[in-house]
């Protein structure tokens, strides 16, 4: 949705302001381009950093560990208890956990925390996937354009058929009336489309 909606408001802005079949193909490749890389870097920085900071608080609980292994070894017994473990069995797992140091960060980290620290996910594939579905969206507004087809509003049509589709799939999947998803997604790309196509008409007269 982010490719498909960013370059059909693109297309829609040049296309209104009076830019011919060039001009569009030009601004569509060039805000394809921009966004998928500007998604997949930010895409893989917010992971990076999100990875880095739930490392270090599995850090952290290793040095509370070191400091007081008592208090963790109670900690975890509790973690247990909470969990509906009769006390004495808690008693015993936390027991054995704790023999291994490392177990007991990993166990701690991910009871108390919600972290796991030998399945964090990868920032190149997060960033990979970001650019390969930016890329896809955008491809749909300025496909047109690039089959031949210098018709606007063509492209705008099959951008607002694609997002009325896309809306539906992801309704379909939660369980929620594919229609609504639908228009919901269709209303939102709409929006943006056509703020940026009122934009192209009052401006476009003046800079040309």
């Amino acid at each position: 949705m982010d490719g498909l909606v960013t370059n059909a408001s693109l297309i829609a802005g040049i296309g209104a302001g009076g830019g011919g079949r060039g001009m569009i193909v030009l601004t569509g490749i060039a805000g394809l381009v921009a966004g998928a890389f500007s998604m997949a870097t930010g895409e893989f920085i917010s992971v990076k950093s999100q990875n880095e900071l739930n490392l270090a608080e599995v850090e952290l609980e290793r040095k509370q560990h070191a400091r007081d292994p008592k208090g963790k070894h109670a900690r975890l017994s509790e973690i247990y208890i909470e969990k509906g473990v009769s006390p004495n069995l808690a008693e015993a797992v936390a027991k054995q956990i704790s023999a291994d140091r490392e177990r007991a960060v990993a166990t701690h980290a991910k009871e108390d925390l919600g972290i796991d620290p030998d399945d964090l996910p990868s920032p190149q594939t997060a960033a990979i996937a970001s650019l390969a579905s930016f890329t896809l969206g955008a491809l749909i507004p300025l496909a047109p354009f690039l089959a031949g087809f210098a018709d606007l509003y063509v492209a705008l049509g099959l951008a607002g058929g694609a997002a009325f589709v896309g809306g539906a799939a992801v309704a379909r999947l939660t369980g929620r009336s594919m229609l609504l998803g639908g228009l919901r997604q269709f209303t939102a790309a709409f929006l943006g489309t056509g703020a940026s196509f009122l934009a192209g008409m009052l401006i476009g007269g003046h800079v040309s």
